[in-house]
């Protein structure tokens, strides 16, 4: 039975499947997967390279399509949207968190920060921007560009823009993965502050146990099935 978001569960998957066809045949890389998210809650997303963590935050987030079941984000069905919907859909409510930051580097800081706003028609980008910069330690790195900053102060950066917006939903994908453990443990500490700050649903790809720990709750894939949750 298809599930439903609503307000208490924002993203949630029924039979959600993934598989490509290749010259020797089917590949499955996800197979019936059923979520439902609660706002507010952290979950994190275990298991080997190649078990599809990311395929399924990307089919949650809507940046790719299923190849069957469902996945909803705000009670919206992601394949009753062209890209463009899904686009809009997610404008101002869902923020990304990536281990490579995909921060542009032509901009400064504050300019990052500001873009998302501005996509999203913030009444004040400028002012919500500086905001989430200083909330992660940056308010004397407004005007860095991402080369004259460390791998620690872009990641803050990037928590930064997925956070300016106050977001419902926030993906994240090894947000740890590039930097050294030190270094690391800070960025968990903000990325879970800021999170339950806002109240933000997070959904956590990360192969250390130590960051999973830190969640609500953690969904093992195993061969592109979940296996039971802790």
């Amino acid at each position: 039975m298809l599930q439903t978001s609503s307000p208490q569960h924002p993203v949630t998957a029924s039979g959600l499947t993934k598989f490509v066809e290749t010259r020797e045949g089917r590949l499955d890389i996800l197979q019936q997967v059923d979520l439902q998210v609660k706002q507010g809650e952290s979950v994190a997303i275990l298991g080997a390279s190649g078990s599809g963590k990311s395929t399924l935050l990307g089919l949650l987030a809507g940046l790719d399509e299923a190849s069957a079941g469902e996945a909803s984000l705000f009670g919206t069905p992601l394949h009753s949207l062209d890209e463009d919907g899904r686009a809009a859909l997610r404008a101002g409510r869902v923020g990304f968190v990536f281990q490579s930051f995909q921060l542009l580097s032509g901009m400064t800081a504050l300019e990052n920060v500001m873009l998302p706003l501005e996509l999203a028609h913030h009444p004040a980008p400028e002012t919500a921007a500086k905001e989430a910069l200083s909330q992660a330690g940056l308010a004397e790195r407004l005007h860095h560009y991402p080369s004259q900053l460390s791998g620690g102060e872009q990641q803050r950066v990037a928590l930064a823009r997925a956070f300016a917006p106050v977001p419902k939903v926030l993906f994240a994908d090894e947000p740890t993965a590039n930097l050294d453990p030190h270094t690391g443990e800070r960025i968990a500490d903000l990325l879970f502050t800021l999170q339950v700050h806002s109240d933000t649903v997070l959904l956590l790809v990360t192969h250390d146990e130590m960051l999973a720990q830190r969640c609500d709750r953690r969904l093992h894939l195993k061969d592109g099935r979940l296996e039971p949750q802790t």
